[in-house]
Order: structure tokens, then sequence, then C-alpha cells
């Protein structure tokens, strides 16, 4: 690894994920700086392109979390800049923040995933309980990561508030058909998938936004305790995703498995948290991979592929 390379740990940002940003940011410093990297964190903000022109790095190791830092945006400046940077490019980037165009993938690919339906929140009438999904339903933004604007609906009343709410704050949302079942994730480093997680929240319904950051907030058993074969199945299909959407480097994919055995497709995050809480830090560690030598291998990732490239 190029240790001298200067890199630049982009975190922060506008979006409704920018503490859990910094929460990932500031432990790639940590890491960086153990390694012996020489490295300088840098807020995504109106002022980035400028900073970053100005620093000059060798790479940018990305930090960002939701809209703007996981949609294709930041990598298509960085791509205009010539800068390398760890995780997904621009394109799948864009589609795996896309909960509809992904599903629709996965089912064209028959790739396990619930029935769902989309809905337009932005002509100001509310949409009816769709006669083609029965409750209950998860209601899900279109665009959106760590489980915001999220709910599980039983009712048609809930159905109705569910749409009231959202429409304050998100222009599209899905309806998914409910699984009940036990839920898991694996995340893929490299082209290797890591081994599987269970997930249980140990205070909400569901994996919500606290359950995920807040300390206590989920137990992760990791290897999960299930037989070979569902873990072999469940890593395949991860692994299938991340390939089917152009990932690269490392992503996350999130099942839920009903007592039946049958896995289904939740969701797919092009760029996994590294917070203290995260999913994707405990299965490299279930490995031997430490923190920063998860961190050092990502920054590989990036220096390989751009040959550590000047800005223009």
């Amino acid at each position: 690894m190029k240790r001298n390379a200067k890199v630049a740990v982009v975190m922060g940002g506008s979006s409704a994920e920018r503490e859990i940003s910094i929460q990932t940011g500031s432990g790639v410093m940590r890491a960086l700086q153990t390694l012996g990297y020489e490295a300088q964190s840098l807020d995504y903000d109106r002022r980035f392109f400028d900073a970053i022109r100005d620093l000059a790095p060798d790479v940018v190791f990305n930090a960002l979390h939701g809209p703007g830092g996981e949609d294709g945006h930041v990598q298509a400046l960085l791509d205009f800049l010539g800068i390398p940077y760890t995780g997904s490019g621009v394109e799948a980037c864009a589609l795996s923040m896309d909960k509809h165009l992904t599903k629709k993938l996965l089912a064209a690919e028959g790739l396990p995933t619930a029935a769902w339906d989309l809905f337009d929140l932005s002509g100001g009438t509310l949409p009816l309980l769709p006669g083609s999904l029965d409750l209950p339903l998860v209601i899900k933004p279109r665009f959106e990561g760590s489980a915001l604007g999220v709910a599980i609906v039983k009712t048609h009343e809930q159905w109705t508030s569910a749409m009231i709410h959202a429409a304050k704050n998100y222009s599209q949302i899905l309806a998914e058909e409910f699984v009940d079942g036990r839920e898991f994730t694996v995340g893929i480093l490299g082209e290797e998938a890591l081994p599987v997680v269970e997930i249980l929240p140990n205070r909400d319904e569901f994996y919500t936004f606290e359950a995920k950051y807040a300390p206590g907030g989920s137990t992760h058993v990791t290897p999960a305790r299930i037989d070979d074969d569902l873990s072999a199945r469940l890593q395949m299909l991860a692994l299938s995703t991340h390939r089917l959407l152009g990932l690269r480097d490392c992503s996350r994919t999130d099942f839920i498995v009903t007592k039946e055995g049958r896995p289904y497709i939740l969701e797919i995050n092009a760029l996994p948290g590294l917070t203290p809480t995260s999913n994707l830090p405990d299965a490299a560690a279930s490995i031997g991979i430490t923190y920063e030598a998860l961190v050092d291998r990502l920054i590989g990732y990036a220096v390989a592929r751009g040959d550590v490239r000047d800005v223009a």
C-alpha cells in the first residue's frame, strides 16, 4: 500500500445522515493516522470544490452517507477532477440509491425481493391504499438511507397517517409487502462475501435509524447462528446483487429470512457505515480484519484503480 499517499477524508454533507457520516469519517481519520497516512478531513459543503482542488489529495476516502455522498454526486465531481476515491462509481451509486430501480433490476434477474408499488406524492393528492398489495406494508422513501422515513403500516388509518407524514419530506415513496422473519446483512469486501451478521433490534419493532446508531439499539450476532446452506445462499445473493449493480470495493445487502427459510433482499448499501455500531467492521473483524486493516484495504483499492493521479 502506498502509505505516503495524501488522503482527503470527505465527511459531513447536508443529508439527514450528516452526524453518522461524521462518525464514520472520524473513525477513518483515526485509522489513517494510526496507519501513517497523511490525512485531512473535508466537509462536503459549498466550499468543497475549491477546498479539494487546493488540497490536491492523491486519493479521497468517501465517508459520506445519504443523498449527495452515496447517489453519484460527489463521485461525478471527483471523476471530473481526476481524483481516485473509495467506493463505487457514479452509475452504481445512483442506481443503488434508487430503491425502485434497484428492485426492478432484482426482479428482472430473478433475485428475491418483496412485491412493491411506487407512489408519487408531489401532486398534492394522497394515494389510496394499493389494491395490489395487502396490509401490513412497509413504507420507504425512494431515495434515502439508514431506514430514514421507513414505517410499518398495519391499518387503513396508519396508511393515511403515513402518507401525510411522508408527503412533508419526500416526493416519492415505495409501499412494500411486509415480510415477517429474521433480519440479516452481508457485507462484500473486494469480491469476497464476509460472514453473515444477524441483526436483533433491542428496543424497536424493526432496524430503525435509532436501532442502527444509538448505543445499545441493536445486537449484531457475528457470524449469524444459521446453518451453512442458508449462510452460503445469503452470501451468494449479496455477491450477485453487488455485481448486478456494478458496485465495487465494498457494499452491504440486507435481508429478511422467513421462518420457512426463504430470503428476501431488502435493500443495498453502496457505502456501508464505519461507525462504532456499523455491521461491516463487525463482519470484517470476525475473520481477523481489524478496523485499520479494513480502511487500509479500501484505500488500496482506490489507489490501485487510480494509480495516484494528479489533480487537474
